[in-house]
C-alpha cells in the first residue's frame, strides 16, 4: 500500500513489514518497489522485519542497502510462538542488532501469555 496524500498529515507513524523469503508469502507480494521505494523516504516510517533464521539478515541488509533505509529505522523481531523459541533467538539476534545499527523489537505478548489469542 502506498500512502494517499490526503492521509500524510493524519497519520504520525507508518510502521512497515516488509516480508522475507522465510515468511513463505509469494515473491511478488514480499518485494513491493514501489511501496518501499516511498515509505524509504518518508521520515516517520519505520521498517520490521520479523526474523526467522540468522540467512534472514542478508535479506534484510540487501533490502535496507537497496532501500536506503536509514538503520535507526529498521527492526528486527525474533519470530516465535513460545517463550522459548523466542529466548532461542534473543541473543544472536540482538548482537546482530548492535552490529549493524538496527533496533531490537522483542514479542511482548509471547513472553506474557505465550500463542493465546485475543489478549
Amino acid at each position: 500500500m502506498i500512502p494517499q496524500p490526503a492521509m500524510l498529515s493524519h497519520i504520525g507513524q507508518w510502521n512497515v513489514s516488509p516480508k522475507l523469503r522465510t515468511s513463505g508469502n509469494p515473491e511478488e507480494q514480499r518485494e513491493v518497489p514501489l511501496a518501499l521505494e516511498t515509505f524509504a523516504l518518508m521520515a516517520n516510517a519505520y521498517f520490521k522485519f520479523v526474523v526467522s533464521v540468522e540467512s534472514d539478515l542478508d535479506e534484510i541488509c540487501a533490502l535496507s542497502d537497496r532501500y536506503s533505509l536509514a538503520p535507526e529505522r529498521v527492526l528486527l523481531m525474533p519470530e516465535g510462538r513460545t517463550p522459548d523459541s523466542l529466548a532461542r533467538k534473543n541473543s544472536w539476534l540482538t548482537e546482530a542488532c548492535v552490529r549493524l545499527g538496527f533496533r531490537f523489537a522483542t514479542r511482548l505478548h509471547i513472553l506474557l501469555w505465550g500463542d493465546e489469542r485475543g489478549r
